[in-house]
């Protein structure tokens, strides 16, 4: 029903992207732009999504320094690791993969997303 107002989404679609209580302040849903486009408001959500692309650059921008910098100094560098998945080789296909590796739905329990990046 009224499936042509809904983008010809199936209702399992509709609720993917639904917001969530309780999630990490990283979760997808909580992007500004997209909440704005769902609610029709396109010229913000447009606005929003430059904004954040401009701060992801940034951000890519300052670790691209730092290591280069270490680079220069000879001084170990950490490069950007995923907070709760880390690479490792699938021992069958030798494929690197992300493997989860703890520590989410802990977080989600104590409701502690200190260790969360600012990414919006």
């Amino acid at each position: 029903k009224h499936a042509e107002n809904m983008y010809y989404f199936s209702e399992l679609a509709l609720t993917l992207n639904a917001p969530e209580a309780g999630t990490a302040p990283t979760d997808s849903r909580r992007r500004p732009d997209q909440r704005l486009m769902e609610n029709g408001r396109w010229d913000e959500a447009n606005a929003e999504k430059q904004r954040l692309e401009e701060k992801q650059r940034s951000a890519r921008k300052k670790r691209e320094a730092e290591a280069a910098r270490a680079t220069e100094d000879g001084t170990p560098y950490d490069p950007y690791k995923p907070l709760w998945f880390e690479k490792k080789k699938d021992p069958v296909t030798q494929e690197l993969v992300h493997i989860y590796r703890g520590g989410y739905w802990e977080s989600k329990e104590k409701q502690d997303w200190s260790l969360c990046p600012d990414i919006f």
